[in-house]
């Protein structure tokens, strides 16, 4: 399966964040996060910054098919998708943390904290019943 060059963090409700190269990304929508190995922090960071494939493909030691497969695990969770522009290049501290990386390329779903990511911090707190408020079912 042939996918799109350059990708583009696929909603507003995705964030993401890196603490000492890992990055973890969270679906505020489905209340999942993503825990991703060291290689797959530096391909999530270049392709969250649109950062084209081959750039990646050519900066890294990953297959291709592994890249690809990638891909179309974080398109169909999705995390990303295709963006119709010119691909970034790929910044420096990436090319180095991808040579540095030693595990596979890989992305794990977490689904544990659920029902506790989805509840809107913001403009769910009533008064009487503190913070957070769960949306209690009709």
């Amino acid at each position: 399966m042939r996918h799109s060059n350059v990708y583009r963090v696929a909603s507003k409700d995705i964030v993401f964040e890196s603490f000492d190269g890992e990055a973890v990304v969270l679906d505020l929508s489905t209340g999942k996060y993503f825990g991703f190995s060291d290689t797959g922090s530096g391909v999530w960071q270049a392709l969250s910054s649109g950062v084209g494939v081959q750039a990646i493909a050519e900066a890294s030691a990953i297959a291709a098919a592994d890249l690809e497969g990638f891909i179309s695990r974080l398109l169909e969770f999705g995390l990303l998708a295709p963006a119709d522009a010119p691909g970034q290049p790929l910044p420096g501290e990436i090319v180095s943390a991808l040579a540095a990386a030693r595990e596979p390329l890989s992305v794990d779903v977490h689904d544990d904290l659920a029902d506790l990511i989805v509840v809107d911090p913001i403009h769910e707190v009533e008064e009487p019943l503190g913070w957070p408020a769960v949306k209690q079912a009709n």
